[in-house]
Formats: structure tokens, sequence, C-alpha cells
């Protein structure tokens, strides 16, 4: 799997210097006046980083298991990783979780300052719709149908969603129920939109486009529970960010519902019904299965 992870890597992170370069230089070329401007050297350091770019490669996995070419979604694994990568910024604001590592480096308002990091994730996100409406490798219906799907998942009725849920359960003590509908949004939703984006190409997309939304919704909650037990287990230099934050912060957290053990246990058994979701789908695709398998095994 690794081979193929780092390939689509590389391949997502060649898409991204491409566009971040091509939009600095527009930039440039735009104002009258000689200035100082280092709001796109800033979009580069929050988003050319050490990123596992897991959400592009679950896009490109099933573009490819569906025999679709990679130039397709070019700018899908770009849009949802910028979505992603902003989401980051703004999480680790002092008004947020506050955070000054991320990705093992600095974070984007600790290198910079707070208002650069505010308006860094808000041009990311502004930027990830206009990749999307500017590709001409997919048919104006499907452009629509990846842009719609992004917005769903990363907006208020998602990820946006998600993470009020989350600050308000900060201190609290809330349902195993209440927990699962946090992560499914917070997390969950863009992993479920980078498997339907990865299809939207796709004939056969409204046929599978069920699977696909189980599939996300397994997989994004075992990446979570997976996340809360390495926030007690990992260690900061590995993770890339604090380790112990969650604690830090009285967020909830599977561990702290469920116990340590059992968190492992029900992270397993996600794992296993991914598994034979993914076979029930038939696609295939041996790195969709291994990388299912290293959502569990992953150290940061």
């Amino acid at each position: 799997m690794l081979d193929q992870l780092i390939q689509y890597q590389e391949r997502v992170n060649q898409a991204l210097t491409h566009h971040l370069r091509f939009f600095a230089k527009q930039q440039k070329d735009s104002l009258t006046i000689d200035t100082t401007n280092n709001l796109f050297p800033a979009i580069e350091y929050a988003t050319l980083n050490q990123g596992k770019r897991l959400r592009p490669a679950l896009i490109y996995a099933v573009a490819e298991a569906l025999g679709i070419p990679l130039n397709k979604v070019d700018a899908a694994a770009c849009a949802i990783e910028l979505i992603h990568s902003y989401s980051l910024v703004h999480d680790d604001l002092p008004a947020m979780d506050n955070d000054d590592l991320r990705r093992g480096q600095p974070t984007c308002h600790i290198k910079y300052d707070e208002a650069t990091a505010i308006l860094v994730g808000d041009a990311q996100q502004t930027l990830a719709f206009q990749i999307l409406a500017e590709d001409k490798n997919l048919a104006p219906s499907q452009t629509i149908e990846m842009i719609r799907l992004l917005s769903l998942a990363s907006g208020p009725l998602g990820m946006i969603g998600g993470q009020v849920l989350d600050i308000q359960a900060e201190g609290k003590s809330i349902s195993l129920q209440q927990l699962k509908a946090l992560h499914y949004l917070k997390t969950g939703a863009l992993i479920q939109c980078a498997l339907l984006m990865g299809a939207t190409a796709s004939p056969n997309y409204t046929t599978i486009q069920p699977g696909l939304v189980k599939l996300g919704e397994l997989i994004g909650l075992a990446f979570q529970v997976q996340d809360d037990i390495l926030d007690i287990e990992g260690d900061t230099d590995t993770l890339g960010k604090p380790q112990g934050s969650d604690i830090a912060l009285d967020k909830s957290t599977y561990p702290k519902l469920l116990g340590l053990q059992p968190a492992k246990e029900y992270r397993d058994d996600l794992i296993t019904q991914a598994k034979k979701e993914l076979s029930i789908l038939k696609l295939k695709s041996p790195f969709l299965i291994t990388l299912i398998e290293y959502i569990a095994a992953r150290k940061h």
C-alpha cells in the first residue's frame, strides 16, 4: 500500500503546487502597486506540508477501481485536501483548539499571525471550489455534483456542524449516539465525500452511491476512534501535533465514553464492517482494503 499511497500523495501535491503557484502569479499580476504580500506563501505553508493526503488517496483509489482516468479527479483531490487543510488551520486557532503544532511544524497562526491564519483558511476554502468549477475534464453535470457533495460535506450539515457540536460537548457527558453523530459530521462526512467524488464520473455512480455512503460512514468513524486512541497512546513527535490535547480540553472521545479497550474493540468492529461493505460494492482495489486496515494500525 505504501508505494501506491506515495504515488497518490505525489500526484496531488504536484497538482496543488501547480494551482497555488498559478493563483499566486495571478494575484501578483493583478496588483497595481508593488507591495509585499505573504498570503500565498502562508497558503503554501499550510497546504504543501507533510499531510497524509488520505482523502485525495480515497478519491484516486475509487476512480481507479472504477476505471476512471485520474486526470478526471485531480481537481477533486486538490479541492478536498484544501478543504481539509483549511479546517486544520482554523481548528488550531486560539479561539478553537489553540494548538502550536500541526504536522510536525508550527501551526499557521504561530508561523505567521492569527489574522493571516484566518484568511489562509478562508482562501483555501474558496480556492477549493474555484479549482472544481474551472476544471475542464468533467461534464458540467459532474462538476456540479462534485461541488454539491463538497459543499454539503464541509458546511453546517457536515464538517462545520460537527466542529460546533465538538466544541459544545467539551466538559460534558454525551451519549454514544451523540458522539457518533458528532464525529460522523466532523470527520466522516468529508471521508464519505471523497469516496463519492471518486465515483462521480462513473456511469454506475447512482447505483453504487448508497454503498459508498455506508462505507464512508464506517471508515470515518473508525478513523476518528483511532484518532481518540492515539491522543492517549501516541507521542507528540510521531503524531505531529500535541499528544493529550483532547484530554486537556476535556473533549468527548470514545475512550472517555467507553474505556480504552472497548474503544479499540469498537474500532476493530468498524474496520470489519467496512471491509464487508467494500466486498459488497465489488470494488476491486487491494489499496482500499489495505487502507481500511491501515486506519487501525496508523500511529499518526
